[in-house]
This record gives C-alpha cells, sequence and structure tokens, in this order.
C-alpha cells in the first residue's frame, strides 16, 4: 500500500481492497498526517499529498480500470469511503487551524480598555475671529445685516465717498499701501493738477478701514440702512506692540428717517454692555473724522479695575474703545441720499483692539506670529 508520502504500492488497494487492514493503515497514516500540520499553509500541503494527482487515492482510482469488472464496484466504493474519511479530517483540521489563527490574530489586536485613550488636540477659533463672530452677533440680535467688500480697494471709496479732503495726509504713500498707478484710461503723471497731493480716483489700494461700504452699500440699497462691515483692514505702519500693517475692523452704519445721537449714544452703550458685561459705563467726548459731523470717541469704564485705576486702563478708569459720529451730509449726498429727509450714525470698532483689552493682552504681535503657546492659552 503507498504511504501518505507517496511510498509503496498501490496494488493493495486495488486488489486486495477486502483487506481492511490496508484501508485501515492509510486512515491511520493519513489522520497522523493531518493532525501534525500546525498551520494552514502546511495543512494545504498534507491535502495535496494525500488528495492530490500523485497521491495514492489519485493512483487507486486510475488502477480501477485493471481490474475485473466483478471487483471493480466494491473496490471503487471502498476508495471512495477512504477519500471522504480522509477529506472530512482534513476539513474538520482546517476549522481548528482557522480558529486558532484567528484568536491569534485578535490577541496580538487585543485593546487594553484600562488604559486612558489618547485623545488628539482640537483646533479651535483664533481669538480674533471670536472676537468678531461675538461683536457681529450682537449686531444681529437686533436687526443689523452682514455686509462685505473688497480688499482691494479704489481711491475714490476709500476716500473720496468719504469726505476725506485731497489734501489729507492719510492719502500718501506714508500711510495708504496703493496697488495701482494707473486712472482708467490714462497714466497718472507726476505733478498731475487735478491730484497734485493725491491720487487719481481710480487707483486702486489696499482699503485702509471698512468704511467704504458705507457708500459702497448705499449707492445699492434705499434707506433704512443698518448693516455692521467685518474684514481686514491695511495701512503702511511698522509691526509694534500696538500697531500692524494689516489688522481687524466692525464698520457700522444705522441710516433712517430721524436718526439722532441719542440713538448712536445708546446703540453702542448696548453694545458695550453686552459684549464687557452689565455694569459697564460709557462716555463720548468729541472728536474729529472728516466722513462723520459730530464726531466722538466713545470710552467704556475699566472692567479689570471697574473705574478705579489701574494697568489696563493707564490709571484713567477709562478705556478708548471706538470712533463714531453722524454720517456727514456730503456722504449722503454722494451716494444720492437727501440729508435733508434721513440721517445716520456710523462707528468703526477695532476688533483686535477688543481682544487686547478684554484678555489683558499687550502685544498685538501675538494675534499673528502664530505660536502656540500664545494660542493655546485662548483655546
Amino acid at each position: 500500500m503507498k504511504t501518505p508520502e507517496g511510498n509503496g504500492s498501490t496494488s493493495s488497494l486495488t486488489g486486495s481492497m477486502a483487506e481492511s487492514d490496508a484501508l485501515t493503515s492509510l486512515v491511520t497514516d493519513a489522520g497522523r498526517a493531518i493532525d501534525a500540520a500546525a498551520t494552514l499553509d502546511e495543512l494545504s500541503d498534507v491535502e495535496s499529498t494525500l488528495m492530490g494527482k500523485e497521491s495514492a487515492i489519485a493512483a487507486a482510482r486510475r488502477g480501477l480500470k485493471d481490474l475485473p469488472a466483478d471487483e471493480r464496484r466494491d473496490a471503487g466504493r471502498a476508495i471512495n469511503e477512504v477519500a471522504e474519511t480522509i477529506t472530512e479530517s482534513i476539513r474538520e483540521r482546517r476549522l481548528v487551524l482557522s480558529a486558532a489563527e484567528q484568536d491569534a490574530a485578535l490577541a496580538a489586536d487585543r485593546v487594553d480598555i484600562t488604559q486612558p485613550a489618547r485623545v488628539p488636540r482640537r483646533g479651535t477659533h483664533h481669538l480674533v475671529s471670536e472676537v468678531l463672530d461675538e461683536i457681529i452677533d450682537i449686531f444681529a440680535s437686533i436687526g443689523y445685516r452682514v455686509a462685505r467688500g473688497p480688499e482691494a480697494e479704489t481711491d475714490y471709496y476709500n476716500f473720496t465717498a468719504l469726505n476725506i479732503p485731497q489734501t489729507h495726509p492719510a492719502r500718501l504713500e506714508t500711510d495708504t499701501l496703493y496697488l495701482d498707478y494707473r486712472g482708467v484710461g490714462e497714466e497718472r503723471t507726476a505733478g498731475d493738477e487735478r491730484y497734485p497731493l493725491a491720487h487719481a480716483p481710480n487707483e486702486v489700494l489696499l482699503r485702509t478701514h471698512t468704511s467704504p461700504m458705507q457708500a459702497r452699500y448705499m449707492e445699492a440699497n434705499d434707506p433704512p440702512v443698518h448693516i455692521v462691515v467685518p474684514g481686514r483692514v491695511f495701512r503702511n505702519e511698522a509691526l509694534d506692540p500696538t500697531h500692524s500693517p494689516v489688522f481687524h475692523q466692525v464698520e457700522g452704519l444705522a441710516v433712517d428717517d430721524g436718526i439722532t445721537f441719542a440713538d448712536l449714544k445708546g446703540t453702542l452703550a448696548y453694545f458695550a454692555r453686552q459684549f464687557f458685561g452689565p455694569k459697564q459705563e460709557v462716555r463720548f467726548l468729541p472728536n474729529h473724522f472728516p466722513f462723520t459731523e459730530p464726531s466722538a470717541e466713545m470710552h467704556v469704564s475699566c472692567f479689570s479695575c471697574g473705574g478705579s485705576g489701574c494697568r489696563i486702563c493707564s490709571q484713567t478708569g477709562w478705556i478708548e474703545m471706538l470712533g463714531c459720529g453722524m454720517v456727514h451730509p456730503a456722504v449722503l449726498e454722494h451716494v444720492g441720499y437727501d440729508p435733508a429727509t434721513v440721517t445716520g450714525f456710523a462707528f468703526g470698532i477695532g476688533a483686535d483692539r477688543f481682544a487686547m483689552v478684554r484678555h489683558g493682552i499687550t502685544d498685538l504681535r501675538h494675534f499673528f506670529e502664530s505660536d502656540l503657546r500664545v494660542l493655546r492659552q485662548f483655546s
């Protein structure tokens, strides 16, 4: 009889099938080989040896044609029974080895649930963005709409439409960052008689405030108008603890029938108490801005010391927060509004300054240097 390793004669299976010890020996030898397989790959090799084309089973089946007809049927049945027995043993062993390999894989991939989880750091909004959103939300709650304008602006909307005179120093390159020195269809020349100290109305610059949206919005919309305009603005300034060439403003504008300075004071007092707390006091001191008349600056009582004087308020008890005033009639005329019919007020909020004051930050550069040690304090 041929063994599972392929040695020996096959005549015992085909010529002497009645000899049960030969069949038993084959099954026994096959069982030992199957049980000895320690992995699925080893079991596949054993299966190929026992049941493949060169196996004793395959050789016995090929030899059936040489048997007398009266023996062929019984011999074939006996060979099939042996083959089925071996196949079933292989199937059972495969189930055992598969379960063992799966258990080993699960054990290797085991998670110790008693260990603390590793939570990744989550990003947050930048402190200035949070302040901008809070300012917008306060005004949106009393009916103001959000408007946004271009950062690259024309001389006309940035200056002329806001009643800023041609000779105003803010128009000079020492204060303003110009992008294009050409007017419409013409080249600017030095000493232009129309603009001896300034620039042509269509020259492009980086806006120095968000106020140009006053003119742009009123040109496109009839009164009443109630808007806030958040965004970045640009000045030709050196970066130091209190100045930056890029910073953030929120422009506010309200135009309607019968608006007075009392409406301005009430609106900004409401805003200050919503932002800094209900106990804040406000005061308005005279000032001058070309696009408002009368003009004022608003101070709030120091939220840190309650007005007694401290480092944050420079021992005055008050903190200057924003500029404001009634919209100048010339601005209304520029956009086609009748100053005799409607009035309005405007204000400009420095979001970076509000963030500095609220959180006691003394260096504006902390907002823009991306130092995670600073930013994580406000996450």
